[in-house]
């Protein structure tokens, strides 16, 4: 081998080993896909109720035991007591990205109007936005829509979208800030936000800013939940690379974002709970485990369905792993009857979906 062939042979080994030292500097710093936990406990049969959907996204059910979803492409279903699967309302959404047919929720006194709130993105020349609408049933048995809030900003990312009727009887809209951080901080914007509504659409008057705006300074909220004796809203948030945050929700308070995220808060309202790793926590709910209060909710990232158990004083005693392998997680629910529903998101385009994903299950809470 010539002098030339050498020289072009070391020059390439020397290339080969600094792009595998490069490479292994970049896995070090990257983010990392595990979330360390705890081992579930495998106490839980699991019980399939609904497969084969299209990313169902919200859960809820009346007093009949008649369950309701949506599925991300623009549909809304009911799970019988017999176990059928219907579609009771279908739109066109904008199911780009993260947007969809999102939020879902029955009025409080659904027994007796009917009432069904939903919130969705939705497509136009300016862009994605989203929108609050309550389904009323007409004569003929089909559903209209009246509209109670509307241009919410929206985009491929960072829609939030659950929706959830307070103790007090009115309606709660988590959003995200679009992809546009500086939205969340602007209390004229209804983007990076928790809104507070009246059932009709009208503002309440002891709002903080005298808008719909309840918080503000939020990334892309996903799951809300109150708990049962003191009443104090809690919700599971996005963070950027990890900094997935639990808050407890102030009136008018700024939880911070862009300016501090949940590990560095000093100037802001500092979460309850701060994930180093990303597990990205959605739909949540509050319901007694053990004769203890507990807050579940669904991680996507994280894959399971998380569970933390409070004292009396709602501090945090134990967090735990509550069932995992079923994929990602979008939304838990705790029903009446002592069940708690749970519904997957692996075809989201960002899971592995199995063969009869996604599915909405089943695990019972007492014994």
């Amino acid at each position: 081998m010539g002098t030339n062939d050498m020289r072009r042979l070391r020059l390439r080994l020397i290339g080969i080993v600094g792009g595998a030292v490069a490479l292994m500097v970049i896995l070090l710093v990257l983010p990392r896909g595990e979330v360390p936990l705890p081992s579930p406990s495998q106490e839980h049969r699991v019980e399939v109720i609904a497969r084969n959907l299209v990313v169902p996204w919200s859960i809820d059910m009346d007093d009949d035991g008649t369950i309701y979803f949506t599925e991300r492409v623009g549909r809304l279903n009911t799970i019988g007591r017999d176990g059928k699967v219907s579609t009771i309302y279908s739109r066109e959404v904008a199911s780009v990205g993260e947007g969809g047919m999102l939020g879902l929720a029955l009025d409080p006194e659904f027994e007796k109007n009917g009432y069904i709130y939903l919130y969705y993105t939705y497509s136009t020349e300016s862009g994605l936005f989203n929108r609050v609408v309550r389904l009323e049933m007409t004569e003929d048995g089909n559903y209209r829509e009246h509209v109670l809030l509307d241009g919410i900003p929206g985009g491929e990312i960072h829609n939030g979208g659950r929706i959830k009727f307070g103790p007090d009887g009115m309606l709660y809209i988590a959003t995200g800030d679009a992809g546009i951080a500086d939205l969340a901080q602007d209390i004229n914007s209804l983007a990076g936000k928790i809104l507070r509504i009246n059932k009709d659409g009208s503002i309440p008057e002891d709002n903080p800013f005298g808008n719909a705006v309840y918080s503000y300074g939020h990334r892309n909220v996903q799951g809300l939940a109150w708990h049962p004796t003191s009443k104090n809203l809690y919700a599971t948030e996005h963070g950027p690379v990890a900094n997935d945050e639990i808050n407890l929700i102030r009136k008018g308070a700024n939880y911070g974002w862009p300016i501090e995220i949940c590990s560095k808060a000093e100037r802001y309202e500092r979460s309850i709970l701060c994930y180093s790793v990303g597990i990205a926590p959605a739909g949540a709910a509050f319901t007694d485990y053990g004769g203890n209060t507990s807050l579940f909710y669904a991680t996507l990232r994280g894959q399971h369905v998380e569970r933390i158990l409070f004292d009396e004083g709602e501090n945090i005693v134990r967090i735990e792993n509550f069932l995992t392998g079923l994929g990602r997680v979008r939304d838990v629910y705790a029903g009446k009857d002592d069940y708690l529903y749970i519904a997957t998101s692996n075809r989201d385009g960002r899971g592995v979906p199995a063969a009869d994903d996604d599915r909405i299950v089943r695990v019972r809470l007492t014994n």
